[in-house]
């Protein structure tokens, strides 16, 4: 080391990794509330395990999808008015696909509604 360097001395690191976390110990009912609720989440789902859902229309061969059913087009719709995406509605790609162009197709000629509210 050479004398320059010397002026670049950091100080002492003496409280360990982490900084001076001693001082930082007031939290507030909120936050250890929270800290509680996300520990306890997190403990629920780690031992959660979730079948992944198969697609109907690939299980069933019989069912035809179309938009001539506004009955069965209305499972695959959120209330808001969306077409529910594959990780909720569980079809495959390929159907998911088909069920979007039905879904529109009901709704340009009036099978089912396109606004949220008239559902």
């Amino acid at each position: 080391m050479s004398d320059e360097d010397e002026g670049y001395d950091r100080g002492s690191r003496s409280s360990g990794p982490g900084g001076d976390r001693a001082s930082r110990g007031n939290w507030s009912v909120k936050a250890k509330l929270r800290a509680r609720a996300r520990k306890k989440a997190r403990k629920a789902k780690k031992g959660m395990f979730q079948r992944r859902k198969v697609c109907r229309y690939c299980a069933d061969k019989k069912l035809v999808l179309s938009y001539k059913d506004p009955k069965t087009l209305r499972l695959f719709i959120s209330e808001t008015g969306k077409v529910t995406p594959r990780r909720i509605s569980g079809t495959c790609a390929k159907h998911q696909r088909r069920l979007a162009t039905a879904i529109k197709r009901a709704r340009q000629i009036a099978l089912l509604p396109i606004a949220a509210g008239h559902m």
